[in-house]
């Protein structure tokens, strides 16, 4: 699985915690394995998503999400557009969510 990074432009100003989120091993392409924390799931134009940040990074990865009977599905964002829909719809809902935090 590629690496599909999104920064957090939020503006806000806030610390990205992981000790407090829960974490999920990604198995990338090359066979390492990437502890993540989950910032959350969210729709966008019917279809799921997932918002992970790895926990030496940054940088916030976005997959296509699935939850099947009893696993998880990841998927690619390979279209150009629908990747910027689904980051401005995550920078949208993390932004009122941290601001209302500071509030």
């Amino acid at each position: 699985m590629n690496d599909e990074k999104h920064e957090c432009e939020c503006g806000c100003e806030h610390d990205h915690e992981h000790e407090e989120m829960e974490t999920m091993i990604l198995t990338l392409d090359d066979d390492t394995e990437l502890e993540c924390g989950i910032i959350g799931v969210f729709e966008v134009e019917g279809k799921d998503y997932i918002a992970l940040l790895p926990t030496e990074e940054e940088n916030v990865l976005i997959y296509q999400y699935k939850e099947t009977d009893d696993d998880v599905e990841l998927g690619m964002i390979e279209d150009d557009d629908e990747f910027e829909k689904v980051s401005a719809a995550f920078n949208e809902i993390w932004d009122e969510e941290d601001c209302e935090d500071e509030e």
